[in-house]
C-alpha cells in the first residue's frame, strides 16, 4: 500500500488514510437513504436503488483509489438524481427505464470527451457564474422537493403553494429533523447530515411504536435478500432514445450537470490536499474524470441515477487523507453497506426531509460567489434560480440562464466576449423550448 498509493510521499499513514476514509462515508452515508427515497418517487423499486447505490458507489470509489489515487469517493449525486425523476421521468415523460438509458449514454460522452481532452475546452467557455447559479439552483430545487413530500409545502388553489397543516405527525417529524440537523451542522459535529438523518429516523421509530400512523416500525437491520431486478434495466430502455423527443435534452442535462458538478468537487478537494499544481491545474484530473465517468456506466447498468464525485470527500480530507486509499475504504464500506437495507423501512420522507433541506442550503452558499453588482450575472443567476424552483424542472432552469446571459451580454455590447460554445448551447435551447412538448 505504501509503494502503490505513495503514503509517505503524501505525508500520511495507512491508519490516517483509514480513518479518512470511514469519515467520508459516514459524511455521505445520507445517500443510501435518500437516493431510493428520490428514485422511488419515479416508480423504481426501492430496495433494487438501494442495492444499486451501494454497490455503483463501492466499485466506482474503489476505481477512483486505484486509478486516479484521489481521496474523492463517489455515488449517486444529489441533484442528479432529482432531475432524474422529477424532470426526466415525472416532466419528460421518459420510463425510468429511458431514463437510466439516458445515464448510461451520458456517462459514455463523459468518457469520450474525457479521453479527448474536449474537457478542458468546454469548462473553460462556460462562464463561472453561470456554474455557480446551477449549483446553487439545484440546492433551492432539491430542498423544495424534500419540503413538498413531507407535506410542509403543499398544493393550494389560492396562492398555487402553501404551507402544509403542522398538527401532521409526519410534518412534526420532518420539522424536528430539519432543526435537529441544522443545529448538528452549526455545531459542527462530524457527519451532521447523517447523524441528523439517524436521530430523525429514531425519533419516527418512536412515534411509530406509539401507534402514530406512518411511522416506521422496527423490522430488523441485516438482510441477504438483494433485489438484483435493476440489473440491465437501461437496456431495455434503449429503444426510448430513437422515439423520444426529449431525450437529447435529458442526456445533455445529466451531462452537463454531473461535469460540472465533478469538476467543482475535484477542484474544491484538491485545493486542500497537494494534488493542486502551482498553475492551477489538477495532478492525474484526467484519470480523475475518467473514473467518475465510468462510475456512471456502471451505475446507470446497475440501476441508479448518475454516479459522481462527492464533496462531502472533502470531511476526510479534513482528517488527513490524502491518497486513493481514503476512496478504496469509503468504496468498501459501500458495498458491506449492501446488507442492511432493512433500515429503508425507517427512512420515510419526514426522515429524508431534513437532509435535504440542509444539503440545498449548503448548496446555496455558492450565491456568495455570485457578482451580484453586474445586471447579467445577476439576472441569469436570477432566471436560472428561480425557473428550477417554480418550473419544478432543473433542465429548464439551465436552459433559461444560459439564454438570459446570452441576451444580456448582446444588450451591453460585450458579445464578443462570449464563447461560441455558449452561443451554441443557447441557440439550442431555445430551439428545446420552443419545439418541446408541452
Amino acid at each position: 500500500m505504501e509503494k502503490f498509493f505513495k503514503l509517505k510521499e503524501n505525508g500520511t499513514t495507512v491508519r490516517t488514510e483509514l480513518i479518512a476514509g470511514l469519515t467520508t462515508f459516514l459524511a455521505m452515508a445520507y445517500i443510501l437513504g435518500l437516493n431510493p427515497q428520490i428514485l422511488g418517487d419515479a416508480g423504481m423499486p426501492k430496495n433494487g436503488v438501494f442495492l444499486a447505490t451501494t454497490i455503483a458507489s463501492g466499485v466506482a470509489c474503489i476505481i477512483m483509489g486505484l486509478l486516479a489515487n484521489y481521496p474523492v469517493a463517489l455515488s449517486a449525486g444529489m441533484g442528479v438524481n432529482a432531475l432524474f425523476a422529477y424532470t426526466i421521468v415525472a416532466q419528460m415523460h421518459l420510463s425510468w427505464k429511458g431514463a437510466l438509458a439516458c445515464v448510461f449514454v451520458s456517462g459514455l460522452i463523459f468518457i469520450l470527451i474525457t479521453v479527448t481532452k474536449v474537457r478542458e475546452m468546454i469548462i473553460n467557455a462556460i462562464p463561472v457564474q453561470l456554474k455557480l447559479a446551477i449549483g446553487a439552483g439545484i440546492g433551492f430545487f432539491v430542498a423544495f422537493v424534500g419540503l413538498r413530500n413531507a407535506g410542509i409545502i403543499v398544493a393550494s388553489p389560492a396562492t398555487v403553494v402553501g404551507l402544509g397543516t403542522f398538527s401532521d405527525p409526519k410534518v412534526l417529524l420532518a420539522l424536528l429533523g430539519i432543526i435537529i440537523t441544522l443545529v448538528l451542522v452549526i455545531l459542527r459535529v462530524p457527519a451532521a447530515v447523517f447523524v441528523g438523518l439517524v436521530i430523525t429516523a429514531v425519533i419516527g421509530t418512536v412515534m411509530g411504536f406509539a401507534g402514530i400512523k406512518e411511522m416506521p416500525h422496527y423490522t430488523g437491520v441485516m438482510s441477504i435478500n438483494f433485489d438484483f431486478s435493476l440489473v440491465g434495466a437501461c437496456f431495455d430502455g434503449m429503444k426510448e432514445l430513437f422515439s423520444h423527443p426529449q431525450c437529447w435534452a435529458a442526456i445533455f442535462s445529466l451531462l452537463f450537470v454531473d461535469f460540472f458538478d465533478t469538476a467543482g468537487t475535484l477542484v474544491a478537494v484538491a485545493g486542500k490536499t497537494n494534488l493542486m499544481k502551482e498553475n492551477g491545474e489538477l495532478e492525474n484530473v484526467e484519470k480523475a474524470l475518467l473514473a467518475d465517468s465510468i462510475g456512471t456506466v456502471f451505475g446507470s447498468v446497475m440501476g441508479t441515477s448518475t454516479i459522481t464525485s462527492f464533496v462531502e470527500s472533502a470531511s476526510g480530507v479534513g482528517v488527513g487523507g490524502r491518497t486513493g486509499l481514503t476512496a478504496v475504504t469509503t468504496g468498501v464500506l459501500f458495498l458491506l453497506a449492501s446488507f442492511f437495507s432493512p433500515v429503508l423501512s425507517f427512512i420515510t420522507s419526514s426522515v429524508t426531509t431534513p437532509a435535504l433541506v440542509v444539503v440545498g442550503i449548503m448548496m446555496a452558499q455558492q450565491l456568495k460567489g455570485v457578482e451580484w453588482d453586474d445586471m447579467v450575472i445577476a439576472a441569469s443567476t436570477f432566471v436560472t434560480v428561480i425557473i428550477m424552483i417554480l418550473g419544478y424542472s432543473i433542465s429548464n432552469g439551465i436552459a433559461a440562464g444560459f439564454i438570459v446571459y446570452a441576451a444580456g451580454m448582446i444588450a451591453s455590447g460585450k458579445a464578443k466576449d462570449v464563447s461560441w460554445i455558449v452561443w451554441l448551447l443557447s441557440i439550442l435551447f431555445i430551439v428545446y423550448f420552443a419545439y418541446a412538448p408541452k
